[in-house]
Protein backbone atom coordinates (compact mmCIF):
# COMPACT_ATOMS: atom_id res chain seq x y z
CA UNK A 1 0.00 0.00 0.00
CA UNK A 2 2.69 2.29 1.21
CA UNK A 3 4.45 1.17 -2.28
CA UNK A 4 1.48 2.55 -4.38
CA UNK A 5 1.65 5.89 -2.70
CA UNK A 6 5.38 6.18 -3.24
CA UNK A 7 4.75 5.29 -7.13
CA UNK A 8 1.46 8.05 -7.65
CA UNK A 9 3.55 10.27 -5.96
CA UNK A 10 6.59 10.10 -8.11
CA UNK A 11 4.66 9.92 -10.93
CA UNK A 12 2.77 13.35 -9.97
CA UNK A 13 6.35 14.43 -9.10
CA UNK A 14 7.40 13.63 -12.29
CA UNK A 15 4.27 14.83 -14.18
CA UNK A 16 4.17 18.21 -12.52
CA UNK A 17 8.22 18.70 -13.48
CA UNK A 18 7.35 17.61 -17.19
CA UNK A 19 4.56 20.53 -17.41
CA UNK A 20 7.04 22.68 -15.58
CA UNK A 21 10.07 22.06 -17.90
CA UNK A 22 7.77 22.25 -20.93
CA UNK A 23 5.95 25.84 -19.34
CA UNK A 24 9.57 27.03 -19.57
CA UNK A 25 10.66 25.93 -22.62
CA UNK A 26 7.27 27.64 -24.19
CA UNK A 27 7.93 31.18 -21.66
CA UNK A 28 11.82 30.71 -23.22
CA UNK A 29 10.52 30.52 -26.62
CA UNK A 30 7.61 33.23 -25.65
CA UNK A 31 10.69 35.49 -24.31
CA UNK A 32 13.14 34.56 -27.25
CA UNK A 33 10.27 35.67 -29.60
CA UNK A 34 9.71 38.60 -27.70
CA UNK A 35 13.04 39.72 -27.23
CA UNK A 36 13.56 39.17 -31.18
CA UNK A 37 10.55 41.45 -32.05
CA UNK A 38 11.46 44.42 -29.63
CA UNK A 39 15.40 43.80 -31.39
CA UNK A 40 13.57 44.23 -34.83
CA UNK A 41 11.47 47.37 -33.88
CA UNK A 42 14.74 48.43 -32.53
CA UNK A 43 16.80 48.09 -35.64
CA UNK A 44 14.21 49.63 -37.60
CA UNK A 45 13.56 52.45 -35.50
CA UNK A 46 17.01 53.43 -35.44
CA UNK A 47 17.40 53.10 -39.51
CA UNK A 48 14.48 55.54 -39.58
CA UNK A 49 16.27 57.75 -37.12
CA UNK A 50 19.29 57.96 -38.89
CA UNK A 51 17.33 58.58 -42.21
CA UNK A 52 15.14 61.10 -40.73
CA UNK A 53 18.77 62.81 -39.13
CA UNK A 54 20.35 62.92 -42.88
CA UNK A 55 17.19 65.39 -44.23
CA UNK A 56 16.66 68.02 -44.46
CA UNK A 57 13.65 69.83 -42.65
CA UNK A 58 11.32 72.78 -42.44
CA UNK A 59 11.95 73.37 -38.66
CA UNK A 60 14.73 73.06 -36.63
CA UNK A 61 14.55 70.15 -33.93
CA UNK A 62 17.76 69.53 -31.33
CA UNK A 63 15.86 66.77 -30.29
CA UNK A 64 12.45 64.55 -29.34
CA UNK A 65 11.29 63.00 -27.14
CA UNK A 66 7.61 60.60 -26.17
CA UNK A 67 5.71 61.62 -23.25
CA UNK A 68 4.18 58.78 -21.11
CA UNK A 69 0.99 59.32 -22.67
CA UNK A 70 2.67 58.63 -25.89
CA UNK A 71 2.37 62.67 -27.47
CA UNK A 72 5.49 63.36 -29.38
CA UNK A 73 7.19 66.44 -28.12
CA UNK A 74 10.08 68.97 -29.81
CA UNK A 75 12.32 70.61 -28.33
CA UNK A 76 13.31 73.77 -31.11
CA UNK A 77 11.85 76.19 -33.27
CA UNK A 78 9.59 76.86 -36.52
CA UNK A 79 11.20 78.27 -39.60
CA UNK A 80 9.42 80.03 -42.32
CA UNK A 81 7.42 78.34 -44.97
CA UNK A 82 7.78 80.39 -48.19
CA UNK A 83 5.62 78.65 -51.18
CA UNK A 84 4.54 79.79 -54.58
CA UNK A 85 0.92 78.73 -55.68
CA UNK A 86 -1.03 81.00 -57.69
CA UNK A 87 1.24 83.97 -55.62
CA UNK A 88 3.43 84.24 -52.73
CA UNK A 89 2.17 82.17 -49.29
CA UNK A 90 4.39 82.57 -46.00
CA UNK A 91 3.54 80.85 -42.63
CA UNK A 92 5.21 79.26 -39.93
CA UNK A 93 6.11 75.82 -40.46
CA UNK A 94 4.30 75.45 -36.77
CA UNK A 95 1.37 75.06 -38.43
CA UNK A 96 2.85 71.68 -40.26
CA UNK A 97 3.52 70.16 -36.68
CA UNK A 98 6.37 67.95 -38.41
CA UNK A 99 3.82 66.80 -40.56
CA UNK A 100 1.29 65.87 -38.41
CA UNK A 101 -1.19 68.81 -38.52
CA UNK A 102 -2.24 70.22 -41.46
CA UNK A 103 -1.54 73.98 -41.75
CA UNK A 104 -4.84 76.51 -43.51
CA UNK A 105 -3.98 79.53 -45.28
CA UNK A 106 -6.98 81.83 -46.32
CA UNK A 107 -8.94 78.86 -47.43
CA UNK A 108 -5.98 76.81 -48.58
CA UNK A 109 -4.77 73.54 -46.88
CA UNK A 110 -1.02 72.65 -46.79
CA UNK A 111 0.80 69.11 -45.65
CA UNK A 112 4.23 67.64 -45.09
CA UNK A 113 4.24 64.32 -46.66
CA UNK A 114 8.07 63.31 -46.67
CA UNK A 115 9.60 66.55 -46.11
CA UNK A 116 7.92 67.62 -48.78
CA UNK A 117 4.94 70.04 -49.05
CA UNK A 118 1.39 69.15 -50.77
CA UNK A 119 -2.09 70.57 -51.32
CA UNK A 120 -4.75 68.55 -49.74
CA UNK A 121 -7.81 68.95 -48.08
CA UNK A 122 -8.74 69.66 -44.49
CA UNK A 123 -8.46 66.31 -43.21
CA UNK A 124 -4.83 66.27 -45.15
CA UNK A 125 -5.43 63.49 -47.37
CA UNK A 126 -2.80 62.54 -49.87
CA UNK A 127 -3.86 60.39 -52.77
CA UNK A 128 -1.12 58.30 -54.57
CA UNK A 129 -1.47 56.84 -57.97
CA UNK A 130 -0.47 53.25 -58.98
CA UNK A 131 3.25 53.40 -58.13
CA UNK A 132 2.48 54.87 -54.39
CA UNK A 133 3.76 58.31 -55.63
CA UNK A 134 1.47 61.54 -54.29
CA UNK A 135 -0.19 62.82 -57.03
CA UNK A 136 -1.49 65.79 -55.21
CA UNK A 137 -0.73 69.56 -56.84
CA UNK A 138 3.08 70.52 -55.03
CA UNK A 139 3.75 74.54 -54.81
CA UNK A 140 6.99 75.42 -55.29
CA UNK A 141 8.76 75.43 -52.10
CA UNK A 142 11.27 78.15 -51.51
CA UNK A 143 11.34 77.60 -47.15
CA UNK A 144 14.01 78.88 -45.36
CA UNK A 145 14.82 75.16 -44.01
CA UNK A 146 17.65 74.12 -41.70
CA UNK A 147 20.08 73.86 -44.38
CA UNK A 148 19.30 76.74 -46.28
CA UNK A 149 19.10 78.52 -42.56
CA UNK A 150 22.98 77.31 -41.87
CA UNK A 151 24.52 77.95 -45.27
CA UNK A 152 22.94 81.60 -44.13
CA UNK A 153 24.27 81.59 -40.58
CA UNK A 154 27.96 80.22 -41.81
CA UNK A 155 27.96 82.80 -44.57
CA UNK A 156 27.81 85.79 -41.78
CA UNK A 157 29.92 84.15 -39.89
CA UNK A 158 32.74 83.92 -42.28
CA UNK A 159 32.13 87.46 -43.33
CA UNK A 160 32.65 88.72 -39.58
CA UNK A 161 35.80 86.60 -39.16
CA UNK A 162 37.44 87.71 -42.83
CA UNK A 163 36.39 91.36 -41.89
CA UNK A 164 37.53 91.30 -38.21
CA UNK A 165 41.09 89.81 -39.79
CA UNK A 166 40.77 92.70 -42.59
CA UNK A 167 40.55 95.15 -39.59
CA UNK A 168 43.56 93.78 -37.21
CA UNK A 169 45.76 94.43 -40.27
CA UNK A 170 45.08 98.04 -40.71
CA UNK A 171 46.09 98.45 -37.06
CA UNK A 172 49.06 96.40 -37.46
CA UNK A 173 50.52 93.96 -40.07
CA UNK A 174 50.99 91.21 -36.96
CA UNK A 175 47.58 89.57 -36.99
CA UNK A 176 45.36 89.41 -33.25
CA UNK A 177 42.71 87.97 -31.86
CA UNK A 178 41.09 85.29 -35.01
CA UNK A 179 43.91 86.72 -37.37
CA UNK A 180 46.60 84.54 -35.63
CA UNK A 181 44.39 81.56 -36.38
CA UNK A 182 43.42 82.38 -40.28
CA UNK A 183 46.47 83.43 -41.45
CA UNK A 184 48.51 80.32 -41.58
CA UNK A 185 45.28 78.41 -43.27
CA UNK A 186 44.78 81.48 -45.64
CA UNK A 187 49.16 81.23 -46.42
CA UNK A 188 48.85 77.33 -47.04
CA UNK A 189 45.95 77.60 -49.01
CA UNK A 190 47.77 80.26 -51.53
CA UNK A 191 51.56 78.70 -51.31
CA UNK A 192 50.70 75.05 -51.17
CA UNK A 193 47.13 74.78 -53.28
CA UNK A 194 46.35 77.76 -55.08
CA UNK A 195 50.29 79.07 -56.69
CA UNK A 196 51.03 75.36 -57.46
CA UNK A 197 48.06 74.32 -59.25
CA UNK A 198 47.32 77.83 -61.31
CA UNK A 199 50.77 79.60 -61.11
CA UNK A 200 51.63 83.19 -60.26
CA UNK A 201 50.61 84.62 -62.76
CA UNK A 202 46.64 84.08 -62.81
CA UNK A 203 45.69 82.61 -58.92
CA UNK A 204 45.16 86.22 -57.46
CA UNK A 205 41.96 86.16 -59.06
CA UNK A 206 40.80 82.53 -57.99
CA UNK A 207 42.13 83.27 -54.04
CA UNK A 208 38.75 84.56 -53.36
CA UNK A 209 36.85 81.43 -54.35
CA UNK A 210 39.27 79.05 -53.08
CA UNK A 211 39.37 80.58 -49.71
CA UNK A 212 35.75 80.41 -49.79
CA UNK A 213 34.84 77.14 -50.62
CA UNK A 214 37.34 76.03 -48.07
CA UNK A 215 36.39 77.10 -44.98
CA UNK A 216 32.12 77.00 -45.99
CA UNK A 217 33.18 73.34 -46.28
CA UNK A 218 35.29 72.66 -43.30
CA UNK A 219 32.80 74.90 -41.25
CA UNK A 220 30.12 73.14 -42.20
CA UNK A 221 31.36 69.46 -42.00
CA UNK A 222 32.65 70.42 -38.61
CA UNK A 223 28.65 71.81 -37.88
CA UNK A 224 27.97 68.16 -38.89
CA UNK A 225 29.80 66.36 -36.46
CA UNK A 226 27.47 68.36 -33.21
CA UNK A 227 24.56 67.14 -32.15
CA UNK A 228 22.97 70.40 -34.06
CA UNK A 229 22.03 67.42 -36.45
CA UNK A 230 23.35 70.12 -39.74
CA UNK A 231 24.48 67.58 -42.61
CA UNK A 232 24.23 70.25 -44.94
CA UNK A 233 27.03 68.62 -47.59
CA UNK A 234 25.54 65.88 -47.67
CA UNK A 235 22.56 67.33 -49.65
CA UNK A 236 23.21 66.82 -53.04
CA UNK A 237 21.72 69.70 -53.93
CA UNK A 238 24.04 71.91 -52.23
CA UNK A 239 27.85 69.72 -53.41
CA UNK A 240 26.11 70.09 -57.08
CA UNK A 241 25.64 74.02 -56.43
CA UNK A 242 29.10 74.21 -55.24
CA UNK A 243 30.66 71.99 -58.34
CA UNK A 244 28.74 74.16 -60.49
CA UNK A 245 30.60 76.78 -59.56
CA UNK A 246 33.66 75.67 -59.98
CA UNK A 247 32.75 74.75 -63.24
CA UNK A 248 31.31 77.89 -64.57
CA UNK A 249 34.52 79.76 -63.00
CA UNK A 250 36.56 77.44 -65.29
CA UNK A 251 34.28 77.63 -68.45
CA UNK A 252 34.33 81.23 -68.63
CA UNK A 253 38.07 82.27 -66.95
CA UNK A 254 39.37 79.78 -69.60
CA UNK A 255 42.24 81.05 -72.14
CA UNK A 256 41.71 80.38 -75.95
CA UNK A 257 44.68 77.29 -75.41
CA UNK A 258 42.23 75.51 -72.73
CA UNK A 259 39.29 75.50 -75.81
CA UNK A 260 41.92 74.48 -78.39
CA UNK A 261 42.87 71.53 -76.68
CA UNK A 262 39.96 70.57 -76.22
CA UNK A 263 37.92 70.67 -79.48
CA UNK A 264 40.72 70.53 -81.68
CA UNK A 265 44.08 69.11 -79.87
CA UNK A 266 47.84 70.51 -81.47
CA UNK A 267 50.32 67.50 -82.44
CA UNK A 268 47.75 64.87 -83.21
CA UNK A 269 46.34 63.64 -86.52
CA UNK A 270 43.01 65.01 -87.74
CA UNK A 271 41.01 61.37 -87.45
CA UNK A 272 41.97 61.33 -83.56
CA UNK A 273 41.01 65.24 -83.47
CA UNK A 274 37.14 64.10 -84.30
CA UNK A 275 37.19 61.06 -82.15
CA UNK A 276 38.86 62.57 -79.18
CA UNK A 277 36.89 66.56 -79.02
CA UNK A 278 33.40 65.14 -77.62
CA UNK A 279 35.49 62.90 -75.14
CA UNK A 280 37.15 65.85 -74.15
CA UNK A 281 34.40 68.06 -74.24
CA UNK A 282 32.85 65.48 -72.19
CA UNK A 283 34.88 65.47 -69.61
CA UNK A 284 34.80 69.33 -68.64
CA UNK A 285 30.98 67.97 -67.65
CA UNK A 286 32.76 64.87 -65.54
CA UNK A 287 35.27 67.10 -63.69
CA UNK A 288 32.70 68.68 -61.51
CA UNK A 289 30.73 65.72 -61.73
CA UNK A 290 33.25 64.08 -59.87
CA UNK A 291 33.52 66.35 -57.23
CA UNK A 292 29.96 66.57 -56.20
CA UNK A 293 29.48 63.12 -55.76
CA UNK A 294 32.75 62.79 -53.95
CA UNK A 295 32.41 65.65 -51.13
CA UNK A 296 28.45 64.19 -50.97
CA UNK A 297 29.53 60.42 -50.41
CA UNK A 298 32.09 61.16 -48.57
CA UNK A 299 30.24 62.84 -45.79
CA UNK A 300 27.23 61.16 -46.16
CA UNK A 301 28.66 57.60 -45.61
CA UNK A 302 30.49 58.86 -42.58
CA UNK A 303 27.51 60.26 -40.87
CA UNK A 304 25.59 56.61 -41.91
CA UNK A 305 28.41 54.50 -40.59
CA UNK A 306 28.49 56.85 -36.93
CA UNK A 307 25.14 56.83 -36.32
CA UNK A 308 25.37 52.99 -36.84
CA UNK A 309 27.58 52.28 -35.39
CA UNK A 310 26.52 54.55 -32.09
CA UNK A 311 23.30 52.60 -32.73
CA UNK A 312 25.03 49.38 -31.41
CA UNK A 313 25.38 50.54 -28.19
CA UNK A 314 20.73 50.02 -27.69
CA UNK A 315 21.02 46.99 -29.24
CA UNK A 316 23.66 45.25 -27.20
CA UNK A 317 22.57 46.43 -24.22
CA UNK A 318 25.72 44.57 -22.23
CA UNK A 319 28.95 45.63 -20.39
CA UNK A 320 30.77 44.34 -23.50
CA UNK A 321 28.98 44.89 -26.82
CA UNK A 322 27.92 48.70 -25.71
CA UNK A 323 31.50 50.26 -25.03
CA UNK A 324 33.01 48.32 -27.77
CA UNK A 325 30.55 50.16 -29.71
CA UNK A 326 31.05 53.77 -27.73
CA UNK A 327 34.88 53.42 -28.16
CA UNK A 328 34.81 52.69 -32.30
CA UNK A 329 32.38 55.65 -32.56
CA UNK A 330 34.56 57.71 -30.35
CA UNK A 331 37.54 56.89 -32.47
CA UNK A 332 35.59 57.25 -35.55
CA UNK A 333 34.17 60.54 -34.61
CA UNK A 334 38.09 61.22 -34.51
CA UNK A 335 38.68 60.41 -37.63
CA UNK A 336 35.59 62.56 -39.08
CA UNK A 337 37.34 65.65 -37.83
CA UNK A 338 40.19 64.65 -40.03
CA UNK A 339 37.45 63.74 -43.03
CA UNK A 340 35.97 67.16 -42.35
CA UNK A 341 39.39 68.93 -43.10
CA UNK A 342 40.37 66.79 -45.76
CA UNK A 343 37.04 67.19 -47.93
CA UNK A 344 37.51 71.22 -47.94
CA UNK A 345 41.34 70.43 -48.68
CA UNK A 346 40.29 67.83 -52.04
CA UNK A 347 37.64 70.76 -52.85
CA UNK A 348 39.70 73.64 -52.99
CA UNK A 349 42.55 71.46 -54.35
CA UNK A 350 41.00 70.16 -57.44
CA UNK A 351 39.45 73.20 -57.79
CA UNK A 352 42.67 74.83 -58.40
CA UNK A 353 43.96 72.46 -60.59
CA UNK A 354 40.97 73.09 -62.93
CA UNK A 355 41.55 76.47 -63.15
CA UNK A 356 45.07 76.03 -63.93
CA UNK A 357 43.97 73.91 -66.58
CA UNK A 358 41.64 76.93 -68.20
CA UNK A 359 44.30 79.92 -68.09
CA UNK A 360 47.27 77.27 -68.55
CA UNK A 361 49.54 79.00 -71.49
CA UNK A 362 51.17 76.47 -74.06
CA UNK A 363 53.54 78.51 -75.88
CA UNK A 364 54.81 74.90 -77.27
CA UNK A 365 51.49 74.56 -79.26
CA UNK A 366 52.07 78.02 -81.40
CA UNK A 367 55.42 76.05 -83.48
CA UNK A 368 52.67 72.96 -84.50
Amino acid sequence: MHRINIVKLLSLLLLTVTFSVHAQDESQNDNHAENSHTVKDLKTEIKEYISHHLLDSHDFTLFSYTTVEGDHKYIGFPLPVILWDNGIKIFSSSKLHHGESVAELNGEYFSLYHNKIYKTDAEGTITFDNHQHPTNSKPLDFSLTKNVAFIILVGLFMLWMFNSMAKSYKKSTIPSGIGRFLEPIILYVRNDIAIPNIGEKHYKKYMSYLLTVFFFVWIINLLGLTPLGVNVTNNIAVTFALALITYLFTTFTANKNYWKHIFWMPGVPLPMKIILAPIELLGTFIKPFSLMIRLYANITAGHIVLMSIIGLMFIFKNWIGSPLSFGLAFALALLELLVAALQAYIFTMLSALYFGMAVEEHEHSEHH
